[in-house]
This record gives structure tokens, sequence and C-alpha cells, in this order.
């Protein structure tokens, strides 16, 4: 593989995480919907679980990382940086995903133990909305994944060759 194929295969996965990223803290920032129950009316949003919040300040971190990093030149000593910045903002995603999850999976099934009822047979719009949200999360997360492996196989290709 060409040093200029290289680039651009960095450059497209570099740029289908930001779009990732940004869909799913899009997505998860517009989520809303409210259901009258027992003549109350309640809100489902993000903001009301402090792990969707999360979710949305790791993406959102994530988004802007990615923008970063596209001007980041190959050849510059910011690029083993960049290796360790992609470790730390899979890892990121990976935590935010998982708790967002966790509780995007107690709002469809409830929590019998605990005496948690099931939410999104009320508000349907956002749990779908929080779905999507979570597959570009999730899909974020495994490309940033593959740009790690990436980034390890391009700092240390050089090395292996050396010793050859």
């Amino acid at each position: 593989m060409t040093t200029k194929t290289r680039r651009i295969f960095a450059l497209l996965l570099r740029l289908l995480a930001l779009g990732a990223t940004l869909a799913a803290t899009i997505a998860m920032v517009t989520s809303h919907d409210s259901a009258e129950v027992l003549n109350l009316t309640f809100k489902a949003k993000y903001s009301n679980e402090s792990a969707f919040k999360y979710f949305v300040i790791a993406e959102a971190v994530a988004s802007g990382y990615s923008v970063i990093v596209l001007f980041v030149s190959s050849k510059s000593l910011l690029s083993r940086l960049v290796v360790i910045l992609d470790v730390v903002m899979t890892m990121l995603l990976t935590s935010s995903v998982s708790a967002a999850l966790a509780v995007a999976h107690v709002g469809k099934k409830g929590n019998s133990h605990a005496g948690w009822l099931p939410i999104c047979g009320q508000v349907p719009k956002f749990c779908d909305q929080v779905a999507g949200a979570l597959i570009a999360g999730f899909i974020a997360a495994i490309i940033y994944f593959l740009l790690f492996l990436y980034s390890i196989h391009t700092v240390l290709s050089p090395l292996f060759t050396l010793k050859q």
C-alpha cells in the first residue's frame, strides 16, 4: 500500500468517525417525547439521565478530536500522540455507549426486581431516537477501534522494517 493510499484510508476512517459521532450527538440531544399518565404529563429527554449526558459529552469530545486530528500531519511528532489519543477516544466511546445502553435497556425492559417499569411503551419516539443514537455511537466506537489498530500499524511498521 502506498503512502498516499494509507493517508486517504486514514482520512476516510476519520471522516466516518466524525460523521458517526456527530450523528450520535445530534440524535441524542434532539431526543424528547412526552406522555400523560393519570393526568400527569412527564417529559422524556436525554438530560434527565446522567448516563445519556455522559454519552453526549463523550461523543461531542470525540467529534472535536476528530476535527482536530484531520489537520495533524502524519509526519509530525504529534502523530505519535494521536495513537495514544485514539486509544483514549476508543475507551471513552466504549464506556459511554455501554453506560447509555444499560440505561436504555432498563427503559425498554424495566427491572422487575427493583420495581422499575419500562417507559418505551409511553414514549416510543424518544426510545427510537435514543436507539438510533446508540447505534451511531457503537459504530463510532468500532471505527475508532479500527483507527487505533491502523495507527499502531503505521507507527510500528517502520520499526519492523529497520530490524530486518
